[in-house]
């Protein structure tokens, strides 16, 4: 299904997957999840036209790279060599530059009922990262759980962190202050004025960072969360009377409930969705101490990321 047009005269489709309660609109450009119906509720923020989402989206369930989460002073160093990336937030690179990965239209390379595999190149110097990058992006619905599978290569030296930024509101509308979220993290990344990771990885416990036992989201710290998790295992989340339970492969997740939605920038204000971003850790590049996020030719970097709805 054709979803719109954009000013280059390139279509963006639509793909609906099925699999028993589980129903998902997934578009081509940004490889965005637009609509996830649990037994017809839909759980995640989405937007009307295509035009929205080139003029009135915060990411709203798109892929985002090649570096998702921020890289401070949009520059990093690989090899001896000094990259630098396009400024986009503050004194940073955000979520792949001004161009990224979630405004690019991705190539359906396979399809199914129930799943849909997208694809994408980079070319080289493409928003300042070096190397031509080949991702894909598959989204399988099995099991009552929407399953996203991420490979990536390259034919250079670069550096990768594909995640998806789909917003939750397991109601279906209002807000997410009442939901309630247990994670398996006893560390999370302090960050400085700029949300740059001080590189100290922080013990949550007796902070309004420890949901290591289960705490509504507007319970404290004004429910004003934008933090990256060390994570122990999984989370979950419960609202509506629905439990959404979240596994990855990735080291970390960046929580984030959507404090900063303008309600004129964009069609949702404040706390009407959270994101569970599963990621390595922001600014990973300048951080020797944090989980590589280097790609080297011959490697293929894959994870996978389950959100299962109960």
């Amino acid at each position: 299904m054709i979803f719109g047009t954009l000013p280059s005269g390139r279509q963006v489709e639509c793909v609906e997957l099925s699999s028993g309660r589980l129903r998902a609109e997934v578009l081509t450009y940004g490889a965005v999840v637009r609509r996830l119906e649990v037994s017809g509720v839909n759980v995640v923020l989405g937007l009307d036209t295509l035009e929205d989402y080139l003029t009135r989206s915060r990411y709203f369930g798109a892929v985002v790279g090649r570096y998702g989460n921020r890289i401070a002073g949009a520059r990093f160093t690989l090899d001896g060599v000094e990259h630098r990336l396009p400024v986009n937030n503050g004194p940073s690179s955000l979520h792949g530059g001004t161009e990224g990965f979630d405004s690019k239209v991705w190539t359906i390379a396979a399809r199914t009922d129930d799943s849909v595999t997208l694809t994408l190149t980079s070319p080289d110097g493409d928003q300042g990262y070096p190397g031509t990058l080949t991702v894909s992006v598959t989204y399988t619905l099995a099991d009552d759980a929407l399953r996203i599978d991420y490979a990536a290569e390259t034919d250079a030296p670069t550096v990768v962190n594909l995640t998806n930024h789909s917003y939750f509101n397991l109601k279906g509308g209002g807000d997410v202050l009442d939901h309630v979220v247990r994670m398996e993290a006893a560390h999370y990344l302090p960050v400085d004025d700029d949300k740059i990771p001080t590189g100290e990885l922080a013990p949550v416990k007796g902070t309004p960072f420890d949901f290591t036992e289960p705490h509504a989201v507007g319970e404290r710290n004004d429910g004003a969360y934008d933090h990256c998790f060390v994570l122990d295992g999984g989370i979950t989340v419960t609202g509506g009377g629905l439990t959404m339970e979240v596994t990855t492969t990735e080291p970390g997740v960046q929580f984030y409930t959507g404090a900063m939605l303008d309600g004129t920038a964009t069609p949702y204000g404040p706390f009407a969705g959270l994101c569970l971003e599963t990621q390595h850790f922001p600014d990973s590049p300048n951080q020797p101490r944090f989980p590589s996020t280097v790609l080297r030719p011959g490697e293929r970097r894959t994870s996978t990321t389950s959100y299962r709805f109960i």
